[in-house]
């Protein structure tokens, strides 16, 4: 059984993952070159967008409990990122210390307001630990995609990451619109997960490595690389990318369904 990142570890890497994020863009030939995962928006476009993100998680931190995320005078404060290639990158950095330095004085266990209130993920300073790691991490293999030169994410980030897509983006009290379903992933590197969909929502377990004969066939199932498999949940890879079986209209499904709505 995989053993998931710690606290320590996901500060560690949010510092591993924006030097990667920082070096894309200090190659890049333009700012003005437009991202291939969101063509409407440009390299700068891109980067004022995360580092945004990162300076409003650091804000949602430090605000503590609460019944919705701070104002945006709290950490956006009505400014825009500097379109100087040197200056952006040194607001990039800051951006991320800022994150950093937040993260750490709180420690994982400070409760907080979060998105993800009706999944099993923890309202929690860690657990935005580990949604700013992820989202660090996909968003620097969109800037690399559009350099022409895309990394797979480094093998113990992506485990951790398809666990949170599972966790906290994916597992919810919120009925499934559709039949009752079970999806199957497998992550090359040794871990699998069951996801079964019903009218109580989605529930998410881990699969023991040897699976039992007796067990309740999945409807449906998709094989990678935890890399894959991250980049196939946000939609940076096709269906097609990764090795399938039974009924792709679930996954399909999946993809349209929106628990918010």
């Amino acid at each position: 059984m995989h053993k998931f990142l710690t606290f320590p570890d996901r500060l560690r890497l949010i510092d591993e993952r924006s030097a990667a994020f920082y070096a894309a863009v200090d190659r890049a030939p333009s700012l003005d070159v437009h991202m291939t995962t969101h063509p409407a928006r440009t390299l700068f476009d891109h980067v004022q967008h995360v580092g945004m993100g990162r300076r409003k998680a650091a804000a949602i931190v430090i605000a503590g409990p609460a019944d919705g995320p701070p104002e945006e005078s709290a950490w956006g404060g009505g400014t825009s990122a500097p379109r100087e290639r040197e200056a952006l990158l040194a607001w990039w950095v800051e951006s991320v210390e800022h994150l950093t330095s937040v993260l750490r004085e709180a420690g994982p266990d400070r409760s907080c307001w979060t998105w993800w209130g009706d999944s099993p993920s923890p309202q929690t300073s860690g657990a935005w630990a580990r949604r700013q790691l992820h989202e660090i991490a996909v968003h620097t293999f969109d800037l690399q995609l559009t350099g022409g030169a895309p990394q797979p994410i480094p093998e113990a980030i992506a485990l951790d990451g398809f666990d949170d897509c599972q966790f906290t983006l994916c597992a919810t009290t919120v009925a499934w619109p559709h039949g009752p379903a079970i999806v199957d992933y497998h992550a090359a590197e040794g871990h699998s997960w069951r996801l079964r969909l019903s009218d109580e929502g989605a529930q998410v377990a881990h699969l023991a490595p040897a699976a039992d004969e007796n067990a309740v066939a999945a409807d449906a199932s998709a094989r990678g690389t935890a890399s894959d498999l991250v980049l196939f949940f946000y939609g940076r890879i096709t269906l097609d990318s990764l090795e399938f079986d039974g009924d792709r209209r679930i996954f399909d499904q999946l993809a349209a369904w929106d628990p918010s709505l």
